[in-house]
């Protein structure tokens, strides 16, 4: 049975002898599409292309979707490992008063008579458990006497004239620092040395 003639009527009208005359003609639309679609070999590589195209974005979505699966499980991997290393953290730092009343507690014995009493070594030892904790967690204190201040370590609370270190050497400690694993914790509360008002003078007479 063949494909059903699609055609397109063109209707005028012309004046022969004083008299109007119709003509109309039948023009073939579909040809084309017949002939196109009566090829099996071009409606075969059409069917194909069209495959390969979804197959192509099909690909392409698999590879956007495991691309996010993959950086969504990296960052829930690195939020739950920060989480377990700094789950702590709260309590930790409401401990360090207590270690550092043990810390003065000890240094205020040292000149005493009865430095080596059961006492001073009782609290010396707690002193030394809570730090053999504090290092299970990751809890370390950092040393910064002799160190050049670094406001991202330090907190200055107080400047010395000194003429025996370089300006911004760090001259005592009024309360340790610590580091909780690569992060801050707390930073140590420190007296930084300044230049002596004969240095400053000095400055000044060889800058004018």
């Amino acid at each position: 049975m063949g494909a059903k003639k699609k055609t397109i009527e063109i209707n005028t009208e012309i004046e022969e002898n004083g008299k109007k005359k119709k003509i109309s003609k039948e023009i073939d639309s579909g040809k084309e599409d017949k002939e196109k679609n009566d090829d099996p070999l071009k409606v075969m590589e059409a069917s194909l292309e069209s495959m390969e195209q979804e197959s192509k974005d099909s690909h392409d979505r698999f590879l956007r979707v495991s691309a996010e699966f993959e950086n969504y499980k990296k960052r829930a991997a690195r939020e739950m490992n920060d989480f377990r290393k700094f789950a702590n953290e709260s309590f930790v730092k409401a401990m360090l008063p207590v270690v550092d009343n043990l810390d003065r507690a000890i240094e205020s014995s040292s000149d005493d008579d009865h430095s080596n009493s059961s006492v001073v070594e009782g609290v010396n030892m707690t002193l030394k458990e809570i730090l053999k904790i504090f290092e299970q967690f990751g809890v370390k204190p950092f040393a910064s006497l002799g160190k050049t201040f670094d406001p991202a370590l330090h907190q200055a609370v107080m400047q010395e004239e000194s003429d025996d270190h370089p300006e911004k050497t760090i001259l005592n400690e009024l309360e340790k620092g610590y580091m909780m694993h690569d992060r801050l914790l707390r930073p140590a509360m420190v007296v930084v040395s300044k230049k002596t008002d004969s240095e400053n003078q000095e400055n000044r007479a060889q800058e004018e």
